[in-house]
């Protein structure tokens, strides 16, 4: 049986949900550790109670941990450890990824793809709801759920959405008061009535030999939410048999060597990310949700901004705070600078094309009539859903520092 000390969370391909889940879990002084790939591929999770992975592209994940690491995590859990995925995480254990749980994702032209913000959660018993007096979650572009075993438990199941949600860019207080969504769905070319998720799982478990896996398609690690640390703290007892408080919140260590030459840098390109998150927001291309999350226009690739932001900003705090800098990190912040500038120069055109382009007719972040965006699009960003281009190549390069950064934190 693994060790009840350990909490292993998966950084690979997570990007801004991995951050999200980190700062979540240090501001409510859980146990967890970070690890890589890498790391399950030599053997870690023998050491661990638990394994948390955060949202992100669950294909993506696939990739990184491959074969070799696929195989450690059905053993793990097969052995007694337990799993716990939130969205995306929760989508690589299914059927369509490890295989843990008999549930499929349900094709994205049968379900509502881009929900986002509060809603209402219909709650089975369950010790993870202990100490709640609200049932509001937050969903941020959840899949939904096959459930194709019989031995699956649903802890939670969709109820209304919160007036202040939305549904791709769309209000949802406003549509249901003087809208109709049957004809934003004609417009969008999508499903977009949150009703559509009435009463569909949102929260599972079930086991894979001798271990609990523990699936949440809502995120209970969204910044400022009281009854999602709650909850968090309700799963560490029971996943990981760990009380809150257990260990003193992660303070910025410093690092050694080279005195502060760094900061200048990492302010240079923090910057350029705060001039690129301007410009959309003087376009009405979009606005911030919470401390983390923007909420931008249909046909827009605002995640990804979104995420570059939040990264890049999360190192140059971390760095302003230390008295010293590593060597290295002078040298990551120098390739990154090579690979952000351009990259911030040309999503600025493109932003502005794509502005154009909405006021004209219908566009989607991968299908647009004009050849000029089509162009810098696939440059930036290639032509696949998930993330690719220079922006792949990009954002690789700032997970990398990020995780460097907060690794000497532990």
């Amino acid at each position: 049986m693994p060790s009840a000390n350990n909490v292993a969370l998966l950084w690979d391909e997570s990007f801004l949900w991995g951050l999200m889940a980190y700062k979540a879990l240090n501001a409510l002084r859980l146990p967890f550790e970070l690890v890589r790939s890498e790391d399950i591929k030599n053997g870690i999770l023998e050491e661990c109670a638990l394994l948390f992975v955060p949202g992100g592209w669950a294909s993506n994940k696939i990739k990184t941990l491959g074969p070799d690491g696929i195989a450690k995590i059905k053993e793990f859990v097969s052995s007694g450890g337990n799993y716990l995925g939130f969205c995306g995480g929760a989508g690589l254990a299914t059927l369509d990824g490890l295989g843990l749980l008999n549930i499929r994702r349900k094709p994205t032209k049968e379900r509502v793809p881009s929900f986002n913000g509060r809603i209402r959660l219909n709650l089975s018993e369950h010790v993870m709801w202990q100490g709640l007096t609200e049932q509001v979650f937050h969903a941020w572009w959840p899949s939904q759920l096959l459930i194709e075993g019989e031995d699956i438990r649903i802890a939670g199941t969709y109820g209304n959405a919160l007036p202040d949600s939305f549904s791709s860019d769309l209000n949802v207080g406003d549509i249901e008061t003087s809208g109709d969504w049957m004809d934003m769905e004609k417009t969008y070319r999508i499903k977009l009535d949150p009703l559509q998720l009435l009463n569909d799982p949102a929260v599972v478990e079930g086991s894979y030999g001798e271990g609990k896996v523990l699936l949440s398609l809502v995120h209970f690690d969204t910044p400022d939410d009281a009854n999602g640390a709650i909850v968090l703290k309700n799963i560490w007892r029971y996943l990981a048999a760990r009380l809150p408080g257990s260990l003193p919140p992660r303070l910025c260590a410093p690092v050694s060597e080279r005195p502060g030459s760094v900061h200048s840098g990492l302010k240079e390109l923090e910057s350029a990310v705060n001039d690129l998150i301007a410009l959309g927001e003087r376009n009405f291309l979009w606005f911030r949700r919470n401390s983390m999350l923007l909420q931008w226009r249909r046909g827009i690739r605002g995640l990804e901004y979104c995420t570059l932001h939040a990264l890049i900003r999360e190192i140059s705090g971390i760095t302003e705070k230390s008295n010293t800098v590593n060597i290295t990190v002078n040298d990551d912040a120098s390739r990154i600078k090579e690979l952000l500038i351009p990259f911030v120069e040309k999503a600025k055109r493109l932003l502005i094309l794509e502005r154009t382009a909405l006021q004209n007719g219908h566009i989607t972040y991968e299908k647009c009539d004009d050849p000029d965006i089509r162009e810098i699009r696939t440059e930036l960003f290639s032509n696949s859903k998930s993330y690719g281009g220079l922006f792949k190549e990009l954002i690789d390069q700032v997970d990398r520092l990020l995780y460097l950064l907060l690794k000497q934190n532990e």
